[in-house]
């Protein structure tokens, strides 16, 4: 429910407060978020009435302004409001998972707990099809994989999410890929498949959205690194990419101490 701008604000730590309307407290303190800018820790969460905030509250929360949250609380106004302290906690440690190419025994104690969900799933064993499919067709859309396997996308995206959290996939602007964890499970008691190359260089941000990802992959630019030979006004006059991209580009640049090529 946090928008990307500010999951990047908070990862800066300009922003360090969120607002919701909840019938009840949705997370505790202490709790982390996966996010796509790593994980967020809660570090507050307590119930305040509407009157007593105040604009150092908006500044905290990234609002223009106290009336502009305010309005943006003037929904649902049978719930209380709850007032939520985060701080970016670090990275996504399913990152250094999915970097962990697992041992012959770890592979056999991750292939049998994915015999346990293909167990335990109302629709048979879909585990071994679902790291077939992407690993056949790396970074195209989810709904073009569920139809290849005759599966809806709402339900396809969530058992994609469980090999996630085991660290064999990993989720890119568009689609998905194994990662090298994913790859020697899958080819673990056979001969290793040929593979393109996985991409050099830093990931562009997921936070960019579709469009400009597939704005730049026309381009051949799919890394950080190869935007640094772009202009800001350049990014722009591509079609699919839009002042937001371009500033979530820029900050994910400045985080690795790049830019954009000066006009």
């Amino acid at each position: 429910m946090i928008r990307p701008a500010e999951l990047s604000a908070i990862k800066r730590g300009e922003i360090d407060l969120a607002f919701r309307r909840w019938d009840r407290p949705r997370v505790k303190v202490g709790s982390r978020l996966r996010t796509a800018v790593g994980l967020l820790e809660v570090t507050s969460v307590e119930q305040v009435a509407l009157s007593s905030l105040r604009a150092e509250d908006a500044h905290r929360a990234g609002a223009a302004s106290l009336a502009g949250l305010k309005e943006a609380l003037a929904h649902r106004t049978d719930r209380p409001v709850f007032r939520v302290g985060l701080q970016y906690a670090g990275a996504d440690p399913r990152e250094a998972l999915r970097e962990s190419v697992p041992t012959p025994a770890e592979i056999e104690s991750i292939l049998a707990s994915l015999d346990r969900l293909d167990h335990a799933s109302p629709h048979g064993p879909w585990t071994r099809a679902t790291l077939e499919v992407i690993d056949r067709s790396p970074e195209v859309r989810a709904p073009d994989l569920a139809a290849e396997l005759g599966r809806d996308t709402p339900d396809f995206k969530r058992d994609v999410r469980k090999l996630k959290e085991k660290g064999l996939t990993e989720s890119l602007a568009i689609g998905y890929r194994l990662s090298p964890r994913g790859e020697a499970v899958l080819d673990h008691g056979r001969p290793p498949r040929a593979r393109a190359p996985r991409p050099e260089g830093t990931p562009l941000p997921r936070t960019i959205g579709a469009p400009a990802t597939g704005a730049l992959r026309v381009v051949e630019v799919t890394s950080l690194e190869q935007v640094t030979a772009w202009t800001e006004a350049e990014l722009l006059a591509l079609h699919g990419v839009g002042p937001v991209a371009v500033t979530r580009l820029g900050e994910a640049l400045a985080e690795r101490g790049l830019g954009f090529r000066e006009d």
